[in-house]
């Protein structure tokens, strides 16, 4: 068990235990005093103080970072034989992160036949809905991007199998320089009609943000 499991749980036991400390909020109007006990502001597993954190980072992300175009949530999955080389080294996340980043710039470029920047928000899921070890991605992508005079150019279709095909081979190819599978490895996995990376990208919303 990784020492950050045993941390989040012991801190979860004392979230709002008043012997962990506590703030006296005085009401200067009416004298009104009340004790107010500290959280353990962990994420995930404290559902009141993720839920929180989770309700103040969607607000902060509309109000200050989204642009004013319409977005959609795209969802990176990984085949189980190659999660485990994620599960025991975990600085290849990040790198898992840059792979679904590289594969949207890809496809938009590929769509538009310019290079284009989008607009990504990506957040890495490391646990299914069993809490078992499941590396996947959960992105907030832009429904296009900017070119390189600055404007915005749309591309209103994405197409989730042309998508998971870029990322397959970018994640492979992560693999190979890394040296943890061969390429021949790589090519047979290719190969397969059903290579186990997915993507899914049909939750949008073409509500303008509030900046």
């Amino acid at each position: 068990m990784r020492p950050v499991v045993q941390e989040v749980v012991e801190r979860y036991l004392d979230c709002a235990n008043p012997m962990c400390g506590f703030a006296r909020v005085h009401c200067p109007d009416c004298g009104c005093e009340r004790l107010v006990t500290f959280s353990c502001k962990t994420r995930h597993f404290c559902p009141s103080c993720h839920a929180r954190r989770r309700e103040a980072w969607s607000i902060w992300l509309s109000e200050h970072l989204l642009l004013g175009v319409p977005h959609r949530q795209v969802v990176f999955t990984i085949p189980k034989m190659v999660s485990p080389f994620f599960k025991y080294r975990r600085s290849l996340l990040g790198d898992l992160c840059l792979c679904g980043v590289t594969t949207i710039t890809k496809y938009m470029e590929t769509c538009t036949g310019s290079h284009l920047m989008p607009g990504v928000v990506a957040v890495i899921q490391t646990f299914g809905n069993r809490l078992n070890f499941h590396p996947h991605l959960h992105f907030v992508v832009t429904e296009g991007g900017r070119s390189t005079n600055g404007h915005f150019c749309p591309v209103p279709v994405f197409n989730d199998t042309a998508i998971a095909r870029i990322f397959a081979h970018e994640v492979l190819s992560l693999l190979v320089g890394r040296d943890l599978i061969s390429p021949e490895t790589a090519g047979k996995i290719l190969s397969w009609r059903h290579t186990g990376f997915n993507v899914h990208s049909k939750v949008r919303t073409t509500t303008p943000c509030l900046r």
